[in-house]
């Protein structure tokens, strides 16, 4: 992550929230504090992107409903629970949706600080992977038509004469394409332009042809 990640304590006790903000702000964390899921929902859109400390139960809108929310509007920053008491089926519930982590209250120093950066570690990761496919997909969206039909062929394996003569083309023509498509996708062979296929799910790894490069 290029910004310094914000810790966002969602929950409706002040003097908890107060004591969690003290234990991360002396770890060095920034942090910010909000007192309801709609208080986090109304300022969500200039929040700086974090890990979000989410309790589970309070008033009108609850931690499982906030999550939804977020989940709604593709907000992909890891949650971790806090909760009063021990509830699996909520716990399970949470963790099925994507929740990082689901901790009970008290909360242990150790134990806190031990999630948020295993919570930090996965959505740099998972930032990291987005972020590259996003830009494999712009590279996709700069071919031509023509060019994505070749494209969608020659990494299935086939053949530039195989590729000409479904698209009604000539063979020096289907070469032409291909190199176009492999300049526009910044790869050197072959092998690099399936891979690329798979990564943005037009191929599938099981399909991958053991053809090498064909001609």
């Amino acid at each position: 992550m290029t910004a310094e990640p914000v810790i966002h304590i969602v929950d409706d006790d002040a003097s908890f929230r107060g004591a969690i903000s003290r234990v991360l702000e002396l770890s060095g964390y920034a942090v910010a504090d909000y007192d309801s899921a709609s208080c986090f929902l109304h300022s969500i859109e200039n929040a700086k992107p974090g890990c979000i400390l989410l309790d589970v139960n309070m008033p009108s809108v609850n931690g499982l409903q906030l999550q939804e929310e977020l989940a709604k509007l593709s907000m992909r920053w890891p949650i971790v629970f806090m909760s009063g008491r021990g509830d699996v089926p909520t716990s399970v519930r949470a963790i099925k949706a994507g929740a990082e982590d689901f901790l009970l209250k008290p909360v242990a120093r150790e134990t806190l600080l031990d999630t948020i950066g295993r919570a930090l570690a996965n959505f740099a990761v998972t930032k990291q992977q987005q972020d590259q496919l996003n830009s494999l997909r712009s590279l996709i969206a700069a071919l031509t038509p023509r060019e994505s039909e070749v494209f969608a062929l020659m990494v299935r394996g086939k053949m530039n004469k195989q590729i000409a003569f479904e698209l009604g083309t000539s063979e020096r023509t289907i070469k032409a394409h291909r190199h176009m498509v492999m300049e526009k996708l910044q790869v050197q062979t072959f092998a690099e332009a399936v891979s690329v296929a798979e990564r943005i799910g037009l191929l599938a790894p099981s399909a991958t042809t053991n053809a090498g490069n064909p001609q």
